[in-house]
């Protein structure tokens, strides 16, 4: 499998046709779907109206993964600076993580899991993985509020009401 950045470069490949560079933006969620696979796809061909017929619209793919490419840093530098910490902290002789949540050791997925793929947050992918990442570095709770949305009444275990983000995300019971 190849990395993000040489996916994104196919997807902006005008040399392929748009069927293969549709292919390869749907890549480009095996390596950060923030909502997961199903639900982030589903946010991305919906907020940038990426058609079933993709030969009317091919630069709607350019869109889309552009708002992957700005979502995507604020989780990989927090990826590094968890990297560096881990490194510390198995130096001083600590094998077990002290995380302050499973993000950190997750990478790029499922920071806003949404088990409906259809009902997912519809602001843009960096504000909602920002507001989750910065809930959790803040030491909010998952069980007292949404991360995403502020929804002060969650179901436990349960999707969010509003926007459909996964308390704790995807397979972490709270």
């Amino acid at each position: 499998m190849t990395s993000f950045p040489a996916t994104a470069r196919r997807v902006r490949d005008e040399s392929l046709s748009p069927r293969r560079r549709r292919s390869h933006l749907r890549d480009c969620l095996y390596h950060f779907a923030p909502y997961g696979f199903h639900a982030t796809w589903h946010h991305l061909a919906t907020r940038h109206r990426i058609p079933g017929d993709i030969e009317v619209d091919p630069p709607s793919l350019v869109r889309a993964l552009g708002e992957l490419e700005t979502a995507r840093p604020l989780v990989l530098a927090r990826a590094v600076a968890f990297a560096a910490q881990r490194r510390l902290q198995k130096q001083e002789g600590r094998r077990v993580p002290t995380t302050p949540h499973p993000w950190d050791s997750w990478g790029c997925h499922d920071i806003a899991y949404c088990p409906d793929p259809q009902k997912h947050p519809t602001e843009d992918l960096s504000i909602v993985v920002e507001r989750v990442l910065d809930a959790y570095a803040a030491g909010v709770d998952p069980a007292g509020r949404c991360l995403v949305c502020g929804d002060e009444n969650p179901r436990p275990g349960k999707a969010c009401r509003n926007c459909g983000v996964l308390p704790a995300g995807y397979g972490n019971p709270l």
